[in-house]
């Protein structure tokens, strides 16, 4: 990689970081105020006005700290970008957690993330609730504030502690739950954290020693995911594809192969058909 190149990542890592502690400061700000709450696919999908005015400060701060690059954003700021080249895209989930917010449960996240030529190389995730910040950049390493992440706990899948999810649709639930039930006997326990952000950045740190998802979309995996695996986990789909919303798994290197193939013998990357 050339120095420019090194250059251009690392400036991209600091601006996530800016932009992940900052935005959270606008949803702390947010929550010790009355919450406009609606639904948006389903009557359990549900978004704020929190999730709308977070969205459009990080734009804006984006539009004056480099004006040509593109964005995509969970609530609907997306533009292209009018940079020459088009070579950063900035991947964004304004409050990855919404339920988590309106409920007052403290696990909930801004993540932003950058792609370079259509891969990520720098991201932050950032909870408002207790003002930890993860980051990381390609090449570099994650980290939790100051200290440097190192992954899972190396277990062997029964004494697997596994993070999941679940998506909004009651159809894809129901398979979803129909997979966890098949999963459930043949590791050590279960966890829903409600983010998945956070999910991946708990691999990271070692407070999962696995999790998949099917069903999120890039924003809500993008940063995380990099966390992950610059922590030292395995990120990756099932059949050899790689993270999507297909299914996304994190886990460290000498679980996942078992993770991996069991998720693959359980079906579940077809939740969503």
């Amino acid at each position: 990689m050339s120095d420019a190149a090194e250059d251009l990542i690392h400036e991209l890592e600091d601006i996530a970081v800016l932009l992940a502690r900052g935005a959270a400061e606008v949803v702390r700000d947010a929550r010790r105020g009355r919450l406009s709450v609606s639904a948006k696919s389903t009557v359990t999908d549900l978004v704020t006005a929190a999730d709308r005015e977070v969205e459009r400060w990080l734009v804006a701060r984006l539009a004056a700290l480099r004006p040509g690059d593109a964005v995509l954003g969970e609530e609907g700021g997306a533009h292209a970008g009018t940079a020459a080249g088009g070579r950063v895209r900035w991947l964004l989930d304004p409050i990855d957690g919404t339920v988590n917010f309106v409920l007052g449960v403290p696990q909930y996240a801004v993540s932003v993330a950058a792609e370079l030529d259509g891969t990520v190389v720098a991201g932050a995730v950032c909870n408002p609730a207790n003002g930890e910040l993860y980051r990381a950049r390609q090449g570099a390493g994650a980290y939790l504030g100051g200290e440097r992440l190192t992954g899972p706990r190396d277990v062997p899948l029964e004494r697997a502690v596994i993070g999941t999810g679940f998506g909004y649709d009651a159809r894809q639930r129901t398979r979803q739950v129909a997979v966890v039930a098949q999963l459930l006997p043949r590791i050590a326990d279960i966890r829903r954290i409600g983010s998945a952000s956070l999910d991946l950045c708990a691999v990271a740190a070692g407070r999962l020693d696995g999790y998949f998802e099917a069903g999120l979309n890039v924003w809500d995996y993008a940063a995380g995911a990099l966390i992950a695996a610059e922590a030292g986990a395995l990120v990756s789909g099932l059949r050899g594809r790689a993270p999507s919303g297909l299914l996304t798994a994190a886990a460290g290197p000498h679980l996942a192969p078992a993770l991996l193939a069991l998720l693959e013998e359980l079906g579940a990357d077809a939740v969503n058909s």
